[in-house]
């Protein structure tokens, strides 16, 4: 069953709807959807009293209620936690698909990392996502999502390329290996935790980089390809499952986009942006925990490397908006110009710590992705943003309007992006896929915590530094 058709089925008994009967809050507009206490999968004291204040101070009913709703979203339906010899265990299904994508797991409980230190469970709950993961890319570092049972056989079964039993699907993503790093290197900063980051974690480090060093493709294609039988272009990669050619300059191949689409060009220039990140910041790590400076050396040579290659071959001369960074090259000199809504984009590169929000090029790339210059931004009656091609024509991401608010400091946008996801959620009081961009009511997957976790997350940091913008 496709992952864009799930919701179909199994929409109705996540995201909060068990709780939906009827029952409402202090206003009737504004049902109580977030699952009863008794059902909920984990319970944060620091979140519940996050919520608590915001609620308290936060006058907008409505933005109170949403939060309350998004913000806990993951936890409340999605993490499944466990010991296993007396280590902490994880496993986070993304909402509708009972199964763990690297990328979604890690976003989905990074705005919960700036409770750790108050709420020992929280901790154990994150370290638990990190053990996990490891065995995740142990097992496969070219898959992107994974079962909890590690014998289970999915329905990719029959897809072309090396399945095992535990991997859900197949697709390479670049930044499925650099969330990981992001959720591993900040939770160390954060609590100075060295229990996650054993012997195993360290040879997981090893395996990412060689997924990458071989995804350069200097001297062949590499061991990676990938072929479905599917109505859908998106979902398979042409020329024998390798993808289209590139010339080797350093760049790494992204098979998929974040959005599990097929990369048209496949030097994903975002995705390589995140990776000179996390090969930092997996470099500091190996040498501070690893005293491992070989290793070290290598993770920071490819950064540079890759570092170098975005500057000479992602930066294209747009006849409207200058130096801009283009979004998928091949290294031959041809560019694809545009911006997908899921995360990483051209747009969330700031959030990412990829780049200076202020740089000029990123401020070039901006307002084209921003603009119907880029063909996904999408302008409605109910709403403008940015969507993709996996949602389809006229449908705008959320999760897009977020990341815009998260990357500006420009208060009016802030503001009308908070307004427009407010206005949105299509009275379900939570945050979808994507939504028409005329009729909000008309929306894919009723159950994504990462898009509701990641607005909560701009709620709350909203409320800290700029809480005017609340009312």
């Amino acid at each position: 069953m496709k992952r864009r058709n799930f919701i179909k089925n199994t929409g109705l008994l996540g995201a909060g709807m068990l709780a939906s009967k009827v029952s409402f809050a202090a206003a009737p507009e504004f049902p109580i959807v977030r699952v009863a206490a008794s059902a909920r999968h984990f319970r944060s004291k620091a979140v519940d009293a996050a919520i608590k204040t915001f609620q308290s101070k936060v006058k907008n009913t409505e933005l109170a209620w949403l939060f309350e709703n998004c913000f806990p979203n993951t936890l409340d339906t999605t993490v499944y936690y466990k010991e296993e010899q007396g280590k902490p265990d994880t496993y986070v299904i993304t909402g509708d698909i009972d199964a763990m994508w690297l990328r979604d797991s890690s976003a989905q409980v990074w705005p919960y990392l700036q409770f750790v230190n108050e709420d020992k469970p929280l901790k154990n709950l994150i370290a638990g996502v990190i053990n996990h993961q490891t065995k995740c890319v142990l097992k496969d570092p070219y898959a992107n999502a994974f079962y909890g049972d590690p014998q289970k056989v999915g329905e990719w079964k029959t897809d072309h390329t090396d399945m095992s039993p535990g991997v859900h699907e197949r697709k390479w993503e670049i930044d499925s290996l650099c969330y990981p790093i992001r959720l591993a290197y900040h939770y160390w900063k954060k609590t100075g935790d060295k229990q996650p980051f054993d012997a195993e974690w360290k040879t997981a480090i090893e395996a990412i980089l060689k997924v990458f060093t071989e995804q350069q493709r200097k001297t062949d294609k590499g061991p990676y390809h990938f072929q479905r039988q599917t109505t859908q272009p998106t979902d398979s990669l042409p020329m024998a499952g390798y993808g289209f050619p590139v010339k080797p300059v350093g760049l790494i191949c992204s098979a998929f986009r974040p959005s599990d689409d097929a990369t048209i060009f496949p030097f994903l220039i975002p995705s390589n942006f995140f990776a000179v990140v996390s090969l930092k910041q997996a470099a500091e790590m190996v040498t501070a925990l690893h005293h491992d400076s070989a290793l070290a050396g290598k993770l920071t040579a490819l950064a540079q490397e890759v570092d170098a290659a975005i500057k000479q071959y992602g930066v294209v001369t747009h006849p409207k908006y200058g130096k801009i960074y283009a979004f998928e090259v091949d290294g031959f000199g041809g560019a694809y110009m545009m911006d997908d809504s899921n995360v990483p984009s051209l747009l969330s590169l700031p959030y990412l710590g990829a780049i200076d929000k202020n740089d000029p090029v990123y401020q070039n790339t901006r307002k084209f992705v921003l603009s119907a210059d880029n063909p996904y931004y999408f302008i409605g009656s109910a709403a403008e943003g940015i969507g993709g091609p996996h949602a389809g024509q006229d449908m705008i991401w959320p999760m897009s309007l977020t990341i815009r608010a998260l990357t500006s400091e420009d208060q009016t946008e802030i503001k009308y992006c908070i307004d427009t996801l407010r206005k949105t959620h299509g009275g379900k009081g939570f945050m979808h896929e994507s939504f028409h961009k005329d009729d909000p009511t008309k929306f894919t997957r009723a159950w994504f915590a990462w898009s509701n976790t990641l607005f909560g997350e701009l709620l709350w940091r909203t409320y800290h530094q700029t809480p005017e913008l609340l009312k």
